[in-house]
């Protein structure tokens, strides 16, 4: 496709363009003034789909947050969550970061066997991003299944009904946690959304659990796909992972972004053009959709030599993994900063850590996310460096309780000071 048709038209799914090329993909995606993310599910405005192809089924009672927003709103959104998710702001969460991943490597170090999706990557950026929101962190395992299961379930799967049952649960405790924050303010994204203005007024809860919603997937799902492949990855080429523990202070970087490349969590969004045009010389109708993949564009061997072999001390890497344009994926600096420090610990204290293939499991389908649901692995056992992870737990909900580690960098710049 990239050679000979960079956009191609499909006629799955009441037909839809598909962007392969990294050029095209980067063109489509700046051109926001004629592409739409808007999802109406109302059918208020112009009964545009969202980012979705095929559109969920049912329809959802509300948008996917500000993803699936224009502008002016969306951008007033993102201004709204700035101050908690800059660069700045989230390298004060590392000392956070770190004890959580010490703790849930804890957990299994003298076991010697691990499932480093279930006993790891699960756990960690749930359990920020839920610190992050203003949520106790304890509840880290209430949003943690739903959030992956709704990604790895098939839509027509039996066990959807059980997985639709747990998000009720979840968003039922998130609704009582936005009523609670309301009416007695403590730190956290919560309380800014609650307290953004939204095209001159106050958004209603249930746009506002979209946002939420948006925040939680985009915390979740994504960086434990990321890790979950990279570890797999240097399991199978040791010496590509003893190179990079061995030289991690050139290569980490570097690394990161090849892994986010070829692995691309987030494979790819739709759009909907808004008006007539002509883009990347083709020519594209109002109302027709478009799907951007990112995961085909960061393959384009136009843009990156020999694409389908991940190169550690890869150069210049402009990878499309977190999406390009007004829409790119506010969480970016999450994610880099929670995957480097759960790699980092995992080659320190598991430095010959072998994957098991047959129990390995990924995603059935990769419609949203490309990735696992387990990743066992074994490794020489050896003790534990500190407490559980239940008590990890509330060793840290009392460190942001009294520093108040979820206000925005703004009123708070240092770092979060934890003591066991």
């Amino acid at each position: 496709m990239q050679e000979k048709c960079p956009i191609a038209w499909s006629d799955t799914y009441d037909g839809h363009w598909v962007a392969a090329g990294a050029a095209e993909v980067f063109e489509l995606a700046r051109s926001a003034d004629k592409l739409s993310n808007d999802h109406d599910v109302k059918g208020e405005r112009r009964g545009y789909k969202g980012i979705t192809i095929p559109a969920p089924k049912p329809p959802p009672p509300v948008r996917g947050g500000f993803l699936e927003m224009d502008p002016p709103e969306q951008r007033h959104y993102r201004q709204a969550l700035n101050p908690y998710l800059s660069p700045a702001a989230v390298s004060r969460w590392i000392p956070f970061v770190d004890e959580v991943v010490r703790a849930c490597l804890d957990e299994k170090c003298e076991s010697g066997a691990i499932d480093f999706v279930d006993d790891l990557a699960n756990i960690v950026p749930a359990v920020l991003t839920l610190a992050m929101l203003g949520v106790p962190v304890n509840r880290w395992e209430l949003y943690s299944e739903p959030t992956h299961a709704a990604v790895y379930t098939p839509p027509n799967s039996p066990e959807m009904a059980r997985v639709r049952e747990q998000q009720t649960a979840c968003f039922s405790d998130l609704f009582q946690e936005m009523s609670v924050i309301r009416e007695k303010p403590r730190p956290g994204m919560i309380d800014a959304l609650l307290n953004a203005e939204i095209n001159g007024g106050r958004p209603d809860d249930l746009e506002l659990l979209g946002v939420l919603a948006l925040v939680i997937g985009g915390g979740f799902d994504t960086t434990t796909a990321l890790t979950a492949h990279a570890l797999e990855w240097l399991s199978e080429h040791p010496g590509e992972r003893e190179r990079l523990s061995r030289e991690r202070d050139t290569l980490l970087d570097s690394a990161t972004e090849e892994f986010l490349r070829y692995f691309t969590p987030a494979p790819g969004d739709a759009r909907t053009f808004s008006e007539d045009c002509e883009i990347a010389g083709t020519r594209f109708k109002e109302g027709e959709r478009v799907w951007l993949s990112w995961a085909m564009a960061n393959r384009d061997p136009s843009v990156f030599a020999d694409p389908d072999r991940i190169d550690l001390e890869r150069s210049g890497n402009r990878h499309h993994a977190f999406g390009l344009g007004i829409h790119r994926c506010i969480g970016s600096n999450v994610a880099r900063t929670v995957f480097k420090r759960m790699l980092m610990q995992v080659l320190d204290r598991m430095p010959g850590y072998r994957c098991d293939p047959e129990g390995t499991v990924h995603y059935e389908t990769i419609g949203v996310i490309q990735g696992m649901r387990h990743l066992p692995a074994t490794f020489d056992p050896h003790p534990p460096l500190g407490p559980g992870l239940e008590e990890t737990l509330g060793i840290l909900q009392k460190a942001c309780d009294e520093q108040r580690l979820a206000e925005p960098v703004t009123r708070r710049k240092a770092a979060a000071k934890i003591t066991r």
